[in-house]
């Protein structure tokens, strides 16, 4: 019998979806629920919306909240964050996204995903940056030459399509979820999420 299936859809330069990368591995094992990682670029949909920036941004005090936020939760669920965002956030997100395509064709993929986060918001490296990348790969387990193939024309490609794919599920936000065409969006939706999908 086929497993449930839910797909996460991600961002790195989203601080929400750090927190549903770290945990969602485990409730989906505990629910028999299958997850497929996709990660995606929210800059082409806000620049849709007429955003040229993160909101948290555009709305300073939307920015603060959100940080002051994040400390809370991530306090709360025992996982590091910085004090302050770091200079280059909201984080350039277009290569480790274009890494996190091919890390993701092997077993050691979602760890991938969670190192790139630690290394952005317990480290405050810069994820754009390639070797932040090789080192992220190596501690998953992965060859660090996986950077050097995520800029090839098929790659690239492929994430162009993702995005336009998410677009066209009326994805608007990170972290969401897909289970077949229900959207569900913010890690504070991922045991509903889970749920549909188990009872599905």
């Amino acid at each position: 019998m086929e497993k449930p299936h839910l797909t996460f859809w991600f961002d790195f330069a989203s601080t929400y979806s750090y927190l549903s990368a770290m945990r969602i591995g485990d409730m989906a094992r505990d629910r028999g629920v299958a997850v497929t990682w996709q990660p995606f670029l929210l800059g082409p949909i806000f620049h849709a919306q007429g955003w040229d920036t993160s909101p948290f941004r555009i709305y300073p005090a939307k920015g603060v909240y959100m940080w002051r936020d994040m400390q809370r939760l991530t306090a709360a669920r025992g996982l590091p964050f910085l004090d302050t965002p770091p200079d280059h956030w909201p984080a350039h997100s277009v290569l480790a996204a274009r890494v996190a395509q091919l890390a993701l064709k092997h077993p050691e993929g979602p760890e991938f995903c969670r190192q790139v986060y630690l290394a952005e918001f317990r480290d405050g490296a810069e994820i754009a940056a390639p070797e932040t990348l090789a080192t992220c790969l190596t501690r998953a387990g992965l060859s660090a030459a996986l950077v050097d193939t995520a800029t090839e024309p098929q790659n690239k490609a492929a994430l162009r399509q993702v995005v336009e794919t998410a677009q066209a599920k009326g994805i608007f936000g990170a972290p969401s979820f897909t289970v077949g065409d229900e959207l569900f969006w913010g890690d504070d939706r991922l045991d509903a999420a889970l749920d549909w999908a188990a009872t599905s």
